[in-house]
């Protein structure tokens, strides 16, 4: 899979699921119920044991899904999640040298940041897009609202507190793509392998994006 269809694929869907768990056996159990669910993305958190494995196994498994690597907070974890196969690098910060090394390897990322100046830094670093994080803490969609006026060139992506109740704004707002964790991947449903839960909670938020963006007359 190229960056391109990468980049494709997270502005199609418009949703990023963070699967952040336990272990690696939770992880992959996530990642494929999201998979089941028509959301062909996961991002693997590097706070899961055994993460870079969890990667390989992904992509060797499920070649049509885009694989990610969550929490990249320096260029040596970086490297190993590029040798495992992510086919993208997020972070909840930004490194620039972390930028750099994907976009020599040519592989997509996105930084996380906060400030108008730090957007302003990923983008001229070369980032394919820019995560806002965290956004509901900074005031959600109001926050990404005022970002895109100032910076109408830069595609957003909200992470952070995106609940169901407030994923249609984030797309009215401006924002390409939302993050979401723990609202789509619930804990509880992961212990109990209650995989009809992940099911329906990524239906409605399939849905919730389709008809936000329709309202928008979003055109990719």
């Amino acid at each position: 899979m190229t960056s391109s269809d990468v980049r494709a694929c997270i502005q199609s869907t418009g949703i990023i699921p963070a699967v952040r768990v336990n272990s690696a056996e939770d992880a992959l159990y996530a990642a494929k119920t999201i998979h089941t669910g028509k959301i062909p993305i996961a991002e693997i958190t590097m706070t899961i044991p055994g993460a870079t494995e969890v990667i390989a196994q992904l992509v060797r498994e499920l070649p049509d899904m885009v694989v990610g690597a969550g929490t990249c907070l320096d260029c040596e974890t970086a490297k190993r999640c590029l040798d495992a196969g992510a086919m993208f690098i997020t972070s909840t910060g930004l490194d620039l040298a972390v930028v750099e090394m994907a976009k020599d390897a040519g592989v997509v990322v996105l930084p996380g940041v906060l400030t108008p100046t730090e957007i302003i830094s990923a983008w001229k670093a070369g980032a394919d897009f820019v995560k806002v994080f965290p956004c509901a803490q900074m005031g959600g969609e109001h926050y990404v609202r005022a970002l895109k006026v100032a910076l109408p060139h830069v595609p957003l992506i909200a992470a952070g507190g995106v609940r169901q109740s407030t994923a249609p704004h984030y797309i009215h707002a401006g924002a390409t793509a939302i993050g979401i964790g723990r609202d789509l991947i619930p804990n509880e449903a992961v212990q109990r392998r209650n995989s009809d839960w992940i099911l329906e909670l990524a239906q409605r938020f399939l849905t919730l994006v389709k008809t936000a963006r329709h309202e928008i007359g979003w055109k990719g």
